[in-house]
Order: structure tokens, then sequence, then C-alpha cells
């Protein structure tokens, strides 16, 4: 299982959006200053998570989070607007 996340920094307010196979060891990472694109904007709370049954299900969803479209659609689910994520990966079984 692979779990899709987005962090809000407490720091900057920014948003990071990731994916991994252990989210409970990769958030410590993030809060512990143990990844580079994230240890000056720490500490992190966990604002999204969704699930994908495989590592290209998991990629594919963050690569999209990244883009306009993704993003806009982030906003949308974080506001309440989508209760479930559409384009939830090519099995259709992303979970929020």
């Amino acid at each position: 299982m692979y779990t899709v996340y987005v962090l809000r920094s407490l720091k900057d307010n920014k948003q990071y959006v990731g994916y991994t196979s252990n989210f409970k060891r990769r958030f410590a990472e993030h809060n512990a200053g143990r990844t580079e694109s994230t240890k000056r904007r720490r500490p992190f709370i966990v604002i999204h998570t969704e699930q994908y049954g495989t590592q290209a299900e998991a990629k594919d969803r963050e690569e999209y989070l990244k883009t306009g479209k993704g993003r806009e659609e982030l906003k949308r689910i974080l506001s309440g607007a989508v209760p479930h994520p559409p384009s939830a990966g090519k099995s259709g079984k992303g979970e929020i």
C-alpha cells in the first residue's frame, strides 16, 4: 500500500505533496529535518492522505497533484467541495 500525502508547513503555511510506502516513517523524517526539500520549513501537519495499491498509481497521483489542475482539485478536496478524489488512480481505488 502506498500513501499520497499533503503536508502543510506551520512555518510558512505552504504545502508539500509526496508519496511513500511507509507514511509514519516519512512524516517523521520530514519533521526531523531529514528531508532536504523540507528541512527548513518544519514543523508540518498532515492535511490530506490517499491510499493506492501500487507505486505507479501513487506516483501518478502525486505528479498530478503538483500540476495546476491538480492543485485546483486539491483546493476543492480540502474545502470539502469534492468528497472523493475523482481521478483516484487507474484502479479508481483512491481513498481519503
